[in-house]
């Protein structure tokens, strides 16, 4: 059975408190476990759940601020100290390529691990993955930054009693998943006969930025939106200032992009009450709402299946 979930490791901005670490968030997406903007203390928070190094595929980095990047030494070199055996791909933004090349090598270390450097060089760019695209796209704050979406493609979901009225089983029905009919008894039986759609499931990962563009388009339709929501409604000015986002903001860029199961993260030390977020975000927001906390875990939501009519 496939797992969908993300794992939270840090929850902080700009500098972490006692009860939040630096960002840090791991999803797991069947046969891909991708790290999200690993910052301070990532790695040590690792250990508190159970993803390890050897199950990365793949990691993400939005821009390179530190709370967003500052984990990466310790994580690349943990790569190589547990010996993993498969390639790791790292996306970031090219114009930090300096930037990346200096945290991979912050310190001298036996480099065993491979790591397949994919910089993210435009708007917009896709890349293919065995369980669907990963997208990154612009977002808007004072240095070069992109936010990231897994989309799944729809599929179909196959009715066992159609399948069984016109006697399909076994290799036959991969045969007709595959290639979209079948010759049966003189008969061509198609997929759409014996199947339903079945929306493929979408996830959003949008760190610092102010509104624009970029931010709806990754929230479209999501079944999960990892959200910055560094202040509340009352420092606006100041957030738009520093290119950042409110719970409130977050919370309509939701609405109005029909996200399922929204996560608020990024909260700036300056608030002590997570409820201040939650409450200020449920006044626009009336989906499932989760304000993030350190190491907890939030599973997609059961995907959209639809009626066979």
């Amino acid at each position: 059975m496939s797992m969908r979930e993300l794992v939270v490791l840090g929850t902080a901005s700009q500098a972490p408190t006692r009860q939040r670490n630096h960002n840090g968030y791991v999803l797991r997406w069947d046969d891909e476990v991708i790290l999200f903007d690993p910052g301070e203390g990532s790695q040590r928070q690792l250990l508190h759940t159970t993803v390890t190094a050897t199950d990365l595929t793949r990691i993400c980095v939005t821009h390179f601020h530190g709370d967003h990047c500052l984990g990466l030494p310790g994580t690349i070199q943990r790569l190589s100290l547990d010996r993993v055996a498969h390639p790791v791909a790292v996306h970031f933004p090219a114009g930090g390529a300096e930037y990346f090349a200096r945290l991979r090598h912050a310190t001298s270390f036996y480099e065993t691990a491979e790591l397949r450097v994919e910089p993210i060089e435009a708007d917009g760019q896709r890349i293919t993955l065995g369980c669907g695209t990963l997208e990154a796209r612009r977002l808007r704050h004072p240095i070069e930054t992109y936010g990231y979406r897994l989309v799944e493609p729809d599929g179909h979901r196959m009715l066992p009693e159609k399948l069984t009225a016109y006697g399909i089983a076994g290799p036959a029905v991969g045969e007709l998943i595959r290639v979209g009919h079948l010759d049966l008894n003189g008969r061509r039986v198609t997929r759409d006969e014996v199947s339903v759609p079945r929306p493929g499931q979408r996830f959003a990962f949008v760190m610092d930025t102010g509104l624009c563009d970029g931010v709806y388009a990754l929230a479209e339709h999501a079944d999960l939106l990892v959200i910055e929501s560094t202040f509340l409604e009352s420092e606006a000015a100041l957030a738009a200032e520093v290119g950042h986002l409110t719970a409130a903001q977050a919370a309509r860029v939701a609405t109005e992009s029909g996200v399922r199961r929204l996560v608020l993260t990024h909260f700036s030390q300056r608030y002590s009450d997570p409820r201040r977020f939650h409450d200020e975000a449920r006044a626009h927001f009336d989906g499932d709402l989760i304000i993030a906390e350190d190491l907890t875990t939030v599973q997609l939501p059961p995907r959209r299946v639809a009626s066979a009519g």
